[in-house]
């Protein structure tokens, strides 16, 4: 507000402007730490203790809260998104690592990859109320927008485990390439997107088959194939693009999810793990395990526009508008 005296009396001038926020949350798993991240102004804000080895990640529909696997401390943590205070705690079994949250946001699938059990919580009452067998070392883990299926990919046993919601029961499993390590369902629910680590593809399945309907390797000019490590995976609302990011290649891969045909490789940091979109999906966030940032990409142009030092060994990343 500003003020004028122009002889008679005083005039009084309001001026509002609009100012664009977005907070950018990182789990730091060689920290014990929390990064905290304003994207537009391309800086660290702060960085706060959280508990042992985070790294899952997810926040929920609301926005209100941050759930965080603590993965040594054997618990899930709740924060308040805008405080960043601890205010609670989730049971999750051993060594959480991922999850997924059901649309509604009362209902948490936990990854228990040295049991090998899905655990599946209710957030509400802060109780298990399910343990589902699984393959050996599940890890990636996906729930339906419809909230029709939980997919569990177990990274030894080579499968997706088709989970029933309604029931909590596994009723289909799917074979896939090697050492499976995320997914991730299209909006429309049509398409399943995952990874396979160890033969460095991209395998799209069809929801209502539940089979694989087109494998992408994802090859790079001038990079071993040992290098070519595909982990996360986020597909747009619109279906329009789909990315991959390729761990020790430093590359995350820009897939057509029309055509499903591999676009090009993004140039990012070091060891690029896991991705998130900002709220408006006009840019995408990258953890660089190695080089300790997060690349921000500019997906109306498809370019990396910059790199944001956070902390040691960035895992899980979500974006708060």
């Amino acid at each position: 507000m500003k003020q004028w005296f122009l002889g008679i009396g005083l005039i009084t001038v309001f001026f509002s402007q609009t100012v664009q926020a977005e907070i950018v949350f990182v789990t730091l798993e060689k920290d014990n730490a929390l990064a905290i991240v304003d994207p537009i102004a391309g800086k660290l804000l702060k960085t706060i203790d959280i508990g042992q080895r985070p790294r899952g990640i997810i926040l929920s529909p609301d926005y209100k809260y941050l759930y965080i696997a603590t993965s040594d401390d054997d618990t899930v943590k709740i924060f308040d998104a805008e405080t960043f205070v601890e205010v609670g705690q989730l049971p999750s079994g051993e060594d959480p690592e991922t999850f997924a949250l059901n649309p509604k946001g009362d209902r948490l699938y936990i990854s228990n990859e040295d049991d090998n059990l899905v655990t599946v919580i209710d957030i509400p009452n802060k109780t298990e109320i399910a343990q589902i067998k699984v393959g050996v070392e599940p890890e990636g883990i996906a729930v339906s927008t419809d909230n029709k299926w939980v997919i569990s990919a177990s990274e030894t046993t080579n499968m997706i485990h088709w989970i029933d919601v309604a029931t909590n029961k596994i009723v289909d499993n799917t074979l896939v390439d090697p050492r499976p390590r995320a997914a991730n369902f299209t909006a429309d629910n049509e398409q399943l997107w995952v990874t396979s680590e160890i033969a460095g593809t991209l395998m799209i399945l069809d929801v209502k088959t539940r089979q694989i309907t087109k494998k992408i390797r994802l090859d790079i000019p001038g990079v071993s194939a040992d290098k070519i490590q595909p982990v996360g995976v986020v597909i747009d609302k619109q279906r329009r693009w789909g990315y991959v990011a390729i761990g020790p290649a430093n590359r995350v891969a820009v897939i057509n999810a029309q055509t499903l045909e591999l676009e090009k490789f993004l140039l990012v940091g070091q060891r690029v793990w896991n991705l998130a979109f900002s709220a408006d999906q006009k840019r995408l966030y990258t953890t660089n395990g190695r080089s300790n940032d997060i690349s921000i990409i500019d997906l109306e142009n498809h370019k990396v526009t910059k790199s944001i030092g956070v902390g040691r060994f960035p895992w899980g990343i979500v974006s708060k508008p």
